[in-house]
């Protein structure tokens, strides 16, 4: 029976390792998606600014405003996402 312990044991381990892997892959997923998310956002920013400069106007503090909250809220989740990555290698391979 202790063989067959250690093979349960064994192969619940490699699903775990398997499992935190997966996680790692879906995290890494989302973080290549907000990292688009904030260049479109920076983009946006981008082309606001040149076509008021374009029309010979100033961008309005509005707008500047809307747009920039856009790339900060962009930034803040590549922060967290990067965290969750990290975390979630570190616990895949034992380094806490």
């Amino acid at each position: 029976m202790a063989i067959w312990d250690t093979l349960k044991r064994e192969l619940d381990k490699a699903g775990q390792v398997a499992q935190g892997a997966l996680d790692e892959g879906k995290l890494r997923l989302e973080l290549h998606r907000a990292k688009q998310r904030a260049d479109e956002a920076a983009a946006s920013l981008g082309f606001a600014v040149y076509r008021a400069k374009a029309g010979g106007a100033e961008l309005e503090a509005e707008r500047y405003a809307s747009l920039a909250a856009n790339i900060m809220t962009a930034e803040a989740e590549i922060s967290r996402m990067e965290r969750e990555i990290d975390a979630a290698k570190a616990t895949r391979t034992g380094t806490t």
